[in-house]
């Protein structure tokens, strides 16, 4: 009678809150996406500080030409995870880390394996739903702005990088905006008008002309958005490095919220 009174309170203490509360692991994870018959392989950053009780900022960051493949980690060796790993403190964030198979880009069903990654992130993790942001470099930034396009409401601020928006058979024949290719910019800007903006593009870039970001920021000008533009002076194509270095965008990043709809 006394060994089984003493195995129910072994058991009672094994299933109590503090048994109940499982340790979250951290760190950089692996996750897969299915779309379409295809596995598409990614990665979350999960702080060290994760606490189940807290709501997390989300934030979905799109990779460039040189990181495509299909081993779930190339993408995250240049851009937002090398800046995290440097200074984790700064990025107090569940980060999703999708990647683009070899000779593909952010159009059509690896777009959508990216915001698959990032619902399935959301549904995994508690996050603030209102504080989900959306950042990529050169075709990460063309990419950034076709997801956005296509996703008005979701994201609370988004930051193309290097990027552009104009036709590009090199990566994809999917347009980042659909229709009369002459009124792309004016389109645009209307349909993320609202939609916190911060874009970024270095002066010398040589791989993905300054024009790329320039028209589009006038376009938001014109369009009364209050969009910002940074163009680094003497900066070549690495425009990414000094953005997510930088105090000021990180700042801004965080403190916008989705507005209350």
């Amino acid at each position: 009678m006394r060994n089984r009174m003493f195995t129910a309170l072994v058991l009672v203490a094994a299933t109590g809150p503090v048994a109940m509360a499982q340790r979250v692991e951290t760190g950089f994870l692996n996750r897969i996406a299915n779309v379409g018959g295809q596995a598409y392989r990614y990665q979350v950053y999960v702080p060290a500080e994760y606490a189940s009780r807290t709501d997390w900022p989300v934030i979905l960051f799109l990779h460039g030409a040189g990181e495509r493949g299909s081993d779930g980690i190339l993408q995250t060796t240049v851009g937002l995870a090398p800046a995290i790993r440097r200074e984790p403190g700064r990025f107090p964030a569940i980060v999703v880390f999708p990647q683009v198979p070899t000779d593909s880009a952010w159009a059509g069903a690896p777009a959508d394996a990216a915001m698959l990654a990032l619902r399935q992130t959301m549904s995994e993790y508690r996050v603030d739903a209102d504080r989900v942001y959306l950042t990529g470099l050169s075709m990460g930034g063309r990419g950034t702005w076709y997801i956005a396009f296509r996703n008005p409401t979701v994201f609370a601020a988004v930051a193309p990088i290097c990027g552009w928006i104009t036709a590009s058979p090199r990566f994809s024949n999917l347009p980042v905006i659909p229709g009369d290719s002459a009124a792309q910019f004016a389109t645009l800007a209307r349909q993320l008008r609202d939609v916190p903006i911060w874009i970024f593009h270095g002066e010398m870039d040589r791989v993905v002309p300054v024009s790329g970001s320039r028209a589009p920021a006038a376009a938001f000008t014109a369009a009364g958005s209050k969009a910002r533009y940074t163009e680094y002076l003497g900066t070549d194509h690495n425009s990414w490095d000094p953005t997510y270095a930088s105090k000021e965008f990180v700042d801004w990043m965080f403190q916008q919220r989705r507005p209350t709809r």
